[in-house]
């Protein structure tokens, strides 16, 4: 009897803010209170999302995504699943609004891959390729700088590909008004260019969902003192684990043509308008043509 050869775990990167302050502060680390710190593994939850990277860190892209909403107990459902896209016809762009900052995205990837397989790509800041498990599905662009050669043409090759793409145009998750509403803050034009570009149409997607209080309060207390900075963003994390057992429904809306849209001064005015048929899918309650995802839970 031959001994097959043990295969190595993959090596899960845990979050350790501790090293994360002693990286960025070099010398000046000594100056950070440990009580601060100890606050900050806190607000972040460091110990719960390792628990979490325990038991799914060995997984990659959507396989990690549906582990991840299975451990937390969620559950989704679909209206209107008749509007999205056949499978032989899935090269379009799916937007969406950004309600969670988090969870959102992983039920529109358990979702699309289980419907158009993994070739899926998501378009998000640069910034979250540290996740080394969403890697594959992740395709980054930079919101603060210029572009890298690799990422342009990495977009343009999706963008030409057969497979889907999905934006969240605000870039940012969503905020509450002053009137009290939860909305995405104005949506970015560049998925009105691509889709153009691509002659990709738009597969408008509505998320319920919403975050704690204390999250919005926090912002917009941020707002009032004038910092610039998206310091609610280290909440996010807990915000997660407060949507344990959550269920949540994604309306899908009408497909937009992309010979419809308009480029240059107008394309602004076009992002607008597909950002309000988005929110105006709230009002679709109908549970006649719901698919869910409890079966696979």
């Amino acid at each position: 009897m031959s001994v097959q050869p043990n295969t190595p775990k993959p090596v899960i990167k845990k979050i350790d803010i501790d090293a994360v302050l002693r990286e960025r502060l070099g010398s000046r680390y000594r100056f950070v209170p440990r009580p601060l710190v100890a606050l900050l593994k806190r607000v972040v939850c460091q110990d719960s999302l390792n628990d979490l990277l325990d038991k799914t860190g060995h997984l990659r892209d959507a396989e990690f995504c549906h582990a991840v909403l299975r451990e937390l107990d969620i559950t989704y459902g679909v209206v209107h699943p008749e509007r999205l896209p056949a499978p032989a016809d899935r090269r379009v762009i799916f937007v969406s609004n950004h309600p969670l900052g988090g969870l959102d995205g992983m039920v529109l990837i358990d979702l699309l891959t289980s419907l158009y397989g993994p070739g899926l790509k998501f378009v998000v800041n640069d910034l979250l390729m540290a996740i080394d498990q969403l890697k594959g599905v992740f395709l980054p662009v930079n919101k603060l700088g210029k572009q890298s050669r690799d990422a342009s043409d990495n977009l343009t090759r999706a963008l030409e590909g057969p497979d889907p793409l999905v934006i969240f145009p605000a870039g940012l998750v969503s905020r509450r008004g002053a009137d009290g509403a939860v909305a995405d803050l104005e949506w970015h034009k560049m998925f009105i260019n691509k889709a153009i570009a691509s002659r990709r149409d738009i597969a408008p997607l509505f998320f319920s969902g919403r975050n704690s209080n204390f999250f919005y309060n926090f912002a917009y207390m941020r707002r009032r003192m004038g910092l610039k900075f998206n310091v609610e963003m280290a909440l996010l994390p807990a915000e997660v684990f407060k949507q344990r057992s959550r269920n949540f429904t994604i309306v899908a809306g009408p497909r937009v043509p992309w010979n419809t849209l308009s480029t240059g001064s107008r394309a602004a005015a076009d992002a607008r308008e597909i950002k309000d048929r988005v929110y105006s899918l709230e009002n679709e309650t109908e549970r006649d043509s719901l698919r869910t995802n409890n079966d696979s839970q």
